[in-house]
């Protein structure tokens, strides 16, 4: 049995960090344009990169929670189980989970605009704004995708094939507003998929849900991993 995790802002909440869209989230206080997107970038390359680095202190205080963890030991338990990310924060990983295809890339790694070598960078507060190359001197950019920017073609492609083979695919704390990552659960449902959505808002993938779980990331984790082992799929 394939059991994928197709998870977003909302698993990470509960470890304190902010969403990005609705009530509280860092759209609300942050200005899109300005801090995820390459003009904005380019436009002040030290503004953005104090932002991320603010995000990246934010993150490494932060520890995976429940569902995070639920989700790790199910991989363990059932070996053929993925995880589709939107986050950037790697706490799937710290977890203990090892099968994680990071749509929107991860907020711990840099690429240089210069030679394009990509590498992990942990220190935080990092040296200076915008930090240099270590193989070159070049400008860094976190290793991210920002808005109008394409999706990782082989870590796409890999979610795809992923979607299509599953049997069960469970949708954790996304808006599912974002494309073409969104169209995921669809993909998983026409190929016959039980699609489970854990999330305490109705969003677009609710319509085609086998199962709805109206609840936190945590409880609604918990709930789903006593359901796989009660066999009710």
């Amino acid at each position: 049995m394939r059991i994928a995790f197709f998870t977003g802002a909302g698993i990470s909440a509960e470890s304190g960090i902010p969403t990005f869209r609705g009530k509280g989230g860092l759209w609300e206080k942050f200005k899109v344009e300005e801090l995820a997107t390459p003009e904005g970038f380019f436009r002040d390359p030290e503004r953005v990169w104090r932002w991320y680095d603010m995000r990246r202190k934010a993150i490494s205080e932060a520890q995976p929670n429940k569902a995070h963890r639920l989700i790790a030991l199910i991989e363990r338990e059932y070996r053929d189980v993925w995880v589709i990310t939107q986050n950037v924060d790697m706490l799937h990983q710290r977890a203990g989970s090892e099968k994680v295809l990071e749509l929107h890339g991860n907020i711990w790694r840099v690429r240089c605009l210069g030679c394009g070598a990509v590498y992990y960078e942990f220190r935080t507060p990092l040296p200076e704004y915008p930090p240099k190359c270590r193989e070159c001197g070049g400008m860094l950019r976190p290793d991210v995708v920002w808005f109008g920017e394409p999706l990782p073609v082989d870590v796409l492609q890999k979610s795809w094939e992923i979607a299509r083979s599953s049997d069960i695919f469970v949708v954790i704390g996304t808006s599912a507003l974002v494309y073409p990552a969104a169209q995921l659960p669809y993909v998983a449902k026409e190929y016959g998929a039980k699609v489970v959505e854990i999330n305490p808002e109705s969003t677009p993938v609710s319509s085609v849900a086998d199962v709805v779980l109206r609840k936190k990331a945590s409880e609604g984790m918990e709930e789903f991993y006593s359901m796989l082992k009660a066999q009710a799929f």
